[in-house]
């Protein structure tokens, strides 16, 4: 996180009201817009028309959240709200903002970022970035709900953000080659599945935690009953998935590539039955004909970083061998 700079810096011509902060719409139905933050202003969000910044939809109370701003500070302070507002996936009644700080307010997560003071493209008054934000807004014949980019809101943060605010829906992630689906419930995730795969609904879960590129948009509740689903709070699974993904790294980095191809050599010199239940299993999946260390990633039942840590096995001990 960088260092905030006083809202008023500016340079020796007189320059120094230029916002050097603004409120950046990153996902919801203004996605694209941006608001200036200029020094010694009280900013009212809501859905009353006559506001400084209105954001209309439902979730969002007539008069939500204020936004202040100093010579030092920005904070922002909800107005007794009946969805609430959120800071970094908290909910808040007043914070202090820094650059990078992630705001939901009904469906419109609003990332605080530094812009350059000199470039005219942030020069935008007030009223120029309200009219701005009516046009791109009204553009959206069918808006979504919410939709955004892995790039701009990683998916942890995302999930804390939805699981704060107890939204419900399929928040549906795309990547070039794959496109996962969590299904929440109040906030909770209970279900989760992979296209193209069988991944079990942790497994996917976890899985789509390690993506950084790609695409998300909260779609309307499926009320479909799912099988196995799951009862863990949202919290545990993603401090599980994340605990995994790092140690998943570390036992990749130790593996031939992804696209490398997995045999059983011929013949075989150590002894199946020194083998666990699960080697087996993953030593029987390469057997069955050749594959590649991703293909086996897709199939198996077994977690991403358990089958890192069986094929590290097999192949340390020359069950299995790649090229």
């Amino acid at each position: 996180m960088s260092t905030f700079r006083p809202l008023s810096e500016g340079n020796e011509e007189g320059h120094g009201e230029q916002p050097l902060w603004a409120l950046r719409f990153i996902s919801g139905k203004y996605q694209g817009g941006e608001f200036p933050l200029r020094p010694h202003r009280e900013i009212i969000i809501g859905r009353s028309s006559d506001l400084d910044m209105v954001l209309v939809e439902d979730m969002v109370s007539r008069k939500h959240a204020k936004i202040t701003t100093d010579d030092h500070v920005v904070t922002i302070q909800d107005l007794g709200s009946t969805n609430g507002t959120f800071v970094n996936g908290e909910k808040v009644r007043k914070a202090e903002l820094k650059d990078g700080d992630r705001i939901l307010i009904g469906t419109s997560i609003i990332k605080m970022v530094f812009v350059d003071g000199d470039a005219t493209n942030h020069a935008l008054s007030e009223t120029e970035a309200r009219s701005k934000m009516a046009v791109a807004a009204n553009k959206r014949a069918t808006p979504k709900s919410m939709a955004g980019s892995i790039e701009e809101i990683p998916l942890p943060d995302l999930l804390q953000l939805l699981s704060t605010s107890r939204k419900a829906g399929v928040l549906v992630v795309r990547t070039d080659t794959t496109t996962g689906r969590l299904f929440l419930r109040k906030g909770q995730i209970y279900f989760a599945t992979l296209d193209p795969g069988n991944a079990g609904p942790r497994k996917a879960i976890f899985r789509m935690l390690s993506w950084t590129q790609g695409s998300f948009e909260l779609e309307p509740p499926d009320e479909t009953p799912q099988p196995g689903e799951m009862d863990e709070s949202t919290e545990a699974l993603l401090m599980e998935g994340m605990r995994q993904l790092d140690e998943y790294r570390v036992q990749v980095e130790k593996l031939p590539a992804l696209t490398a191809t997995v045999t059983v050599p011929k013949p075989l010199t150590p002894k199946l039955r020194e083998l666990s239940p699960d080697e087996l299993d993953v030593f029987q999946a390469v057997l069955e004909g050749d594959t590649t260390l991703g293909a086996l990633f897709d199939r198996s039942p077994l977690s991403d970083l358990m089958l890192a840590e069986k094929l590290r096995t097999l192949i340390d001990k020359g069950y299995v061998v790649a090229a």
